[in-house]
Formats: structure tokens, sequence, C-alpha cells
């Protein structure tokens, strides 16, 4: 049970630390089982924000040497809900939890998405110009 489990935990390590290769997955995968692009487009994005905001997470935290990456994030995303909320409140008289809840999801997916690339390159400038 102990071998399950290590090799668990390090696929999902190998996934985490990488991102894309789940956005890719669900991508294919989803895609060849209905023959929607859009709809399995629509899902990675959704599968994958997951493993961008952890992965953000830690780059922040590994950044700027601090503890408050995900607690950050989470606490943009909760800021974004609540200014989109409003809005919808203000236009149509009423929230609708569930589109409120995917669009800042589906926005969150774009903006971590654009974190990961700056901070991979940041860390990664800062590894090869400190060795050399």
């Amino acid at each position: 049970m102990g071998v399950l489990w290590d090799s668990i935990e390090k696929l999902y390590a190998i996934i985490a630390l990488i991102p894309i290769l789940p956005f890719a997955i669900v991508l294919i995968g989803y895609g060849a089982i209905i023959h929607n692009r859009k709809k399995a487009l629509l899902m990675a994005i959704d599968v994958s924000n997951a493993f961008f905001i952890l992965c953000v997470a830690a780059l922040f935290n590994m950044l700027f040497d601090s503890a408050f990456g995900l607690y950050g994030i989470l606490l943009v995303l909760v800021l974004g809900g609540g200014l989109i909320g409003n809005a919808q409140f203000r236009k149509r008289g009423s929230v609708d939890v569930k589109r409120v809840f995917r669009a800042v999801w589906r926005i969150s997916f774009v903006a971590m998405a654009a974190l990961y690339l700056v901070f991979m390159i940041i860390l990664l400038g800062r590894i090869v110009f400190t060795v050399a």
C-alpha cells in the first residue's frame, strides 16, 4: 500500500509542477470522448485552473520568501467574485452565483497562466544567473 501511495504522490507532484500537463490531458482525452472542441477546452480550463492556482501560489512563496501566496490568490478570487456579483446585481437585480463563480474561475485561469509564465521566467533567470 505504501508503494502505491508514494507512486500517486509522485504523479501528483509532477502534474502539479507542470500544470500544462493536466490541461493537455483533459483537452485531448475529453475532446476524444465528446467530439466537441469548445466543451473540451472549457473543461480543460476548469480542471487545470486548480493546478495553476497551487503552482502559482508555490512560485509566489518561493520568489518572495513568504507564506501568503495561496491566501492572496484566494483573497483576490473572493474580491473578484464580489465585484462581479455586485455588477450583476446592479444590472439584473439578482445574482446568479453559478455564473459569477464560473466567470471568476475562468478569468483566474487567464491570470494564473500569465503569472505562471512570468514567475517561471523569473525563477529560471534567477537560477541561471546565480549559478554562473
